[in-house]
């Protein structure tokens, strides 16, 4: 075992913990979980069956990631922020094989107490305000806040908001890094 569990976390069997993961007080990792290497899973947190996690993932407290969910590397998920996996649920009707996918891409930031409805995909390095709920597909880069979300603009990999000028580029004030608007859509001019 090279991961760290505390031991009042559960996790069931057939899960894959990556090297150097940490599992914190009162978590349950749930059948066919994958998480990756150096993840930090805060307390309080389930993670339902067959979900996936990458690498470098931080899972603050009271967080419930249900089945449906994939988060790739670098994901931020704020405390007590909440996925679905079902849009119309009913506790009298079963749909466990109506579950949606919700992925969530590398370096993707999501604040406390937000919810993201499922069948969505939130870009890469996205920015999810504290409180928000996501019931549409985030581009990579965007800034979101609000009930329902609404892009207000758009954020470095650093997690710093971005200022364009006439020419449409913008520099991360932390990381010097370039990037470039063009056609509502933000890339990044250099590594």
């Amino acid at each position: 075992m090279n991961y760290f569990a505390h031991e009042t976390a559960v996790i069931d069997e057939g899960c894959q913990i990556g090297d150097g993961t940490k599992i914190w007080h009162f978590s349950h990792i749930m059948t066919n979980c994958r998480i990756g290497d150096l993840c930090n899973i805060g307390q309080n947190v389930v993670i339902s069956p067959d979900v996936v996690i990458g690498n470098r993932v931080k899972v603050q407290n009271n967080v419930s990631i249900y089945t449906g969910v994939i988060c790739e590397d670098d994901v931020f998920l704020g405390p007590s922020m909440v996925f679905t996996n079902i849009t119309n649920p009913r506790s009298a009707v079963i749909r466990k094989d109506k579950y949606e996918t919700t992925l969530v891409k590398k370096g993707a930031s999501i604040g406390a107490n937000a919810t993201i409805v499922c069948g969505n995909t939130i870009g890469e390095y996205a920015f999810i305000g504290a409180g928000t709920v996501i019931t549409k597909n985030v581009k990579p880069y965007a800034l979101v806040v609000g009930n329902p979300g609404r892009q207000t603009g758009w954020m470095s990999e650093y997690g710093h908001k971005l200022i364009f000028n006439d020419e449409g580029i913008a520099i991360c004030p932390e990381s010097k890094q370039k990037y470039f608007l063009k056609n509502d859509f933000v890339t990044k001019l250099n590594k």
